[in-house]
């Protein structure tokens, strides 16, 4: 578990949490919304153990018993509402796990702490129900809503919550973190860092996942001979990518991100703009055979097709329109 100078970035979200403790100014519930990976949970846990670290209202010492209870997971001021269906958190998870408990006063510190992860899932009567503890909570009482999505909630709830939106970091921060703490070459670790779009915990996944490095050598291989292979051959090899249970979409990602690559070194020369750097003499030469507006109708046309994938039109016939004007183009 971290305090918060272990978190990498965010650090207007960290500053404001770490001024309420010092202030005594913390709000009673908060919201904090993010992609998953972006960081909440470690976000709220370290809040949590600020809040009732024994030495310290910057950063938690990890020393102190109350630390050393959150550490094990143990302490009786932290309570993580837990719900049985997957997909929902009922009325009675918010009665009987905050509601009916809210009310007994801390046991050793001076804040009672409720984490409520995926509160997306609160049904609207949940909601409602939690509205009531929200608008008129004891003084010690703090609710940390963990989400996903923000817009799902009532926006009775979003108006009584101190709303905090967590933020894609930028590439080069994900990227020097995965070679400094990971030790992933730096070439490798700028194409995590691309492919995550600024969610440390995706780039942290992908730099150790073995169907991303199949994905990776797979659908580069397919890029690199697009051009002398015939449709149904095309066809064929994307087939074979959906047996090895690759995922469509991050297929499309990654043909993005290729194209890109192949635009970026056409306007600028420049080998640091690439992310694929290792494929430099590749990319040179498609560069040359290709035109401003021939790579503009590509990324148009991988768009149009994860649009259509979306929507659930016939899987074949929108890649197969996209191969094509990849091939043609």
């Amino acid at each position: 578990m971290a305090g918060f100078h272990d978190i990498v970035g965010h650090e207007k979200i960290k500053e404001h949490l770490q001024k309420a403790i010092e202030s005594h100014r913390v709000s009673h519930a908060y919201i904090l919304s993010g992609e998953a990976g972006m960081g909440r949970k470690t976000l709220a846990k370290a809040f949590a153990m600020t809040l009732l670290c024994e030495k310290s209202d910057r950063e938690p010492c990890m020393q102190c018993h109350s630390c050393k209870q959150i550490l094990s997971g143990n302490h009786p001021d932290v309570i993580w509402v837990t719900h049985e269906k997957p997909a929902s958190i009922g009325v009675e998870d918010v009665r009987r796990q905050i509601n009916d408990t809210i009310l007994i006063r801390p046991y050793n510190g001076s804040y009672k702490i409720y984490m409520v992860d995926e509160a997306e899932k609160m049904t609207a009567q949940a909601q409602n129900a939690l509205l009531k503890t929200i608008e008129e909570p004891p003084a010690y009482a703090v609710i940390i809503l963990m989400t996903t999505n923000q817009e799902a909630f009532l926006p009775t709830i979003r108006s009584r919550c101190v709303q905090l939106a967590l933020r894609p970091l930028k590439d080069p921060v994900v990227s020097e973190y995965l070679t400094a703490t990971l030790d992933v070459p730096e070439n490798q670790a700028d194409i995590y860092a691309a492919f995550a779009r600024g969610n440390l915990g995706k780039a942290i996944h992908l730099a150790g996942s073995e169907e991303f490095a199949l994905l990776y050598r797979e659908v580069l291989t397919l890029l690199k001979n697009i051009k002398g292979m015939e449709i149904p051959m095309l066809l064929d090899y994307i087939r074979r990518l959906q047996e090895d249970n690759l995922d469509l979409d991050e297929c499309l990602d990654f043909m993005q991100l290729w194209y890109r690559d192949i635009l970026m070194f056409k306007v600028t020369r420049d080998i640091n703009t690439l992310i694929f750097k290792d494929e430099y003499s590749v990319v040179s030469s498609l560069c040359q055979k290709s035109s401003y507006e021939g790579l503009e109708t590509i990324l148009k046309a991988i768009e149009k097709a994860k649009v259509r994938l979306d929507a659930n039109v016939n899987t074949d016939l929108a890649l197969e329109l996209m191969l094509l004007t990849m091939k043609e183009n």
